[in-house]
């Protein structure tokens, strides 16, 4: 392809990446990130990926565009914003409501994203290359390579920051086989700045542009399958679905306007939905409710779990009925933070009553041992 039917080219994909409602459009080449199989090791070998093996399984694929395609000669990143409305940090302080994070309030991304990706990518398909389209869907580092790519920089909580956007940006990648000019880096900007290390409930970040997420709350909510360790319950305040605090604080948020895209924008019924309400949901309540919401990824007896978290950290007596009914629950990950919100909300003297009534029909260890918790720690030990 001849140099100005390459320039045509991008030029025509940046037009028509913005009238698909892209709000961010770069290029960078296959290998500009040569430093990423060092960090990614760096953080495997320490353990920060949790219980998330796939990060582990896919490493030697996950170092570059490259290894995973070999053909992959430039990599096109684009961006969506789904900038709120209004600071998503408010609803923290609203205890009998659940806090879902700003991502999941309405549509999944994925979905939205991926056949935009697709649309543009036949722009190339028809110019003669070929090209293979990404929305969080493979072992592939979006935000360093975005960062390559020129629309904005990996900010000290890790997440992708931009100069318009913010912190609040969706990214899809579109590799080809296609040499196309790449666009400059975009350098770090964060400068002394440390609000989204400090505002972190957890102190999920060892350091700077570090994270660990066995300590994070959007990792322990939505990608942990296990329970919710002692130590981050109370942390987690009536966030039941991620945590945007690192996100939230960031000072560029305040050059993001509200997401154009009218899918993007939450839900009446996701922005700030009652626990009452929430901790009743059955397996074909919970799955009616979050249709088409990244939320239903999590399956009712997780999203119970975190709903339970919430409820144990409300305060709110009225929720103690429906956590106590939560105790015969068929599955013991919630019937376990159930005893938990139970022992938050009642008086010493109740529990004795209910661990009577309810341990000597529990066969699950783990349960057994939150009940053995209840009657054991003081509620200080909890935060």
């Amino acid at each position: 392809m001849s140099a100005g039917a390459t320039a045509k080219l991008v030029d025509d994909l940046r037009t028509r990446a913005e009238a698909l409602g892209f709000d961010a459009f770069g290029i960078t080449r296959a290998d500009a990130r040569p430093d990423l199989p060092e960090k990614l090791n760096t953080a495997l070998s320490a353990h920060w990926h949790g219980d998330m093996d796939w990060m582990a399984e896919t490493a030697e694929r996950r170092q570059a565009p490259q290894a995973m395609w070999p053909a992959a000669r430039s990599v096109i990143m684009l961006g969506v914003s789904y900038a709120p409305a209004e600071n998503p940090m408010h609803l923290l302080d609203e205890k009998s409501k659940g806090n879902i994070s700003v991502y999941a309030r309405n549509r999944d991304y994925h979905d939205l994203i991926k056949g935009r990706l697709k649309e543009l990518a036949g722009l190339l398909a028809r110019a003669g290359a070929e090209v293979k389209v990404f929305v969080d869907t493979a072992p592939l580092m979006e935000k360093p390579l975005a960062e390559a790519a020129g629309i904005g920089w990996q900010g000290k909580h890790t997440v992708l920051v931009s100069r318009q956007h913010g912190s609040w940006m969706f990214l899809g990648a579109i590799l080809t086989n296609a040499e196309l000019p790449p666009d400059a880096p975009h350098p770090e900007s964060c400068g002394t700045c440390r609000k989204c290390l400090d505002i972190c409930p957890t102190d999920a970040f060892p350091a700077p542009f570090r994270l660990d997420a066995r300590k994070c709350l959007a990792y322990l909510s939505v990608e942990h399958k296990g329970q919710i360790p002692r130590a981050y319950r109370a942390p987690m305040g009536n966030r039941i679905f991620g945590c945007d605090d690192c996100l939230a604080v960031c000072p560029w948020n305040k050059f993001a306007d509200e997401t154009r895209e009218a899918k993007l924008q939450a839900r009446a019924d996701l922005e700030a939905p009652d626990l009452a309400d929430l901790v009743t949901l059955d397996d074909a309540a919970f799955r009616k409710r979050f249709a088409g919401s990244p939320v239903k990824r999590l399956g009712s007896a997780r999203f119970a779990r975190n709903v339970l978290a919430a409820v144990g950290n409300s305060g709110d007596l009225s929720l103690l009925p429906h956590a106590e009914t939560r105790l015969t629950d068929d599955s013991p990950l919630v019937r376990g933070m159930a005893v938990w919100a139970v022992r938050r909300l009642t008086a010493d003297e109740g529990i004795d009553a209910l661990r009577d009534r309810h341990l000597a029909a529990e066969h699950d260890s783990h349960v057994t041992g939150e009940w053995s918790g209840a009657l054991t720690l003081p509620l200080e030990t909890e935060a």
